[in-house]
């Protein structure tokens, strides 16, 4: 499907086209075909099944769950296991999660949290293995004016966690490409070892890019995940099952990153 959409030319639709697939879109649909046929039990069943929906796919308890069932995430990464790599044939490529134009507070352009926290945890480390440090992030698919989003990530770490990146990829627009574009720029220097690092919900379809690239340009690369946000975002179990907008952020990604899975992208 991922290569339909890219033969088409319709790549800077992708993110429209897929939040159509994504909480709340699918539930508002059944309660307005409920509410057509409101006057058949059908109609009734639908909005039940509507609003059930709707509360499920906002509850953290419910997201965490699906996290679980539908991608099966790696746990942390042991971060003692990263000193046997070789630093001459391994590297700690940081995926990126977004980032902002211009963030007013700053006068400058920035990361978005995700990204922000992927960047300090590869960082981390970094520090702790003695491994290079690199990060992979363009514009995405929109092609918006502005700074790569590596671009920022390399600002970032040289001037406000004084650890400067190794190498950047600023051109790709999205998972596959990351994969494609970092290996390409990493097969010349001898790399044979990659430590992964991205959100945990991300990183089932973002381990796969990478080994599928690396199968397709012949090299030979062990991927090490190194997955972030493992921990519950709403503790307390009463409010885990109550509508946040955390639960509803979550189980969006979740969603978005199963759909992907399937549709190859």
């Amino acid at each position: 499907m991922n290569e339909i959409v890219m033969r088409l030319g319709l790549e800077a639709w992708k993110p429209a086209l897929g939040t159509l697939l994504l909480p709340p879109v699918p539930a508002l649909l059944l309660v307005l075909l409920g509410f057509r046929l409101r006057r058949r039990a059908l109609g009734t069943l639908l909005m039940g099944v509507a609003v059930l929906a709707l509360w499920l796919g906002a509850c953290a308890g419910a997201a965490e769950w699906a996290r679980q069932r539908l991608l099966a995430p790696p746990p942390a990464v042991n971060p003692a296991a990263l000193k046997a790599l070789q630093p001459a044939q391994a590297t700690i490529v940081v995926l990126g999660g977004g980032s902002e134009n211009l963030a007013p507070e700053y006068g400058t352009s920035n990361l978005s949290p995700w990204s922000l926290e992927r960047l300090r945890y590869g960082i981390w480390l970094s520090r702790g293995s003695g491994l290079g440090l690199g990060f992979s992030g363009g514009v995405g698919h929109a092609g918006l004016p502005g700074e790569a989003e590596a671009t920022v990530a390399a600002r970032i770490a040289r001037d406000e966690f004084r650890h400067p990146l190794r190498w950047t990829e600023s051109g790709s627009r999205d998972t596959r490409e990351n994969a494609a574009r970092t290996l390409a720029l990493l097969r010349t220097q001898g790399i044979t070892d990659i430590v992964l690092v991205t959100q945990d919900w991300h990183m089932p379809r973002a381990q796969r890019a990478f080994e599928q690239a690396a199968a397709a340009a012949g090299m030979t690369l062990r991927v090490t995940p190194a997955p972030i946000g493992l921990a519950p975002r709403v503790e307390q179990p009463l409010l885990r099952w109550l509508p946040s907008s955390e639960g509803f952020t979550l189980m969006r990604q979740v969603l978005r990153e199963r759909i992907g899975l399937l549709m190859g992208a």
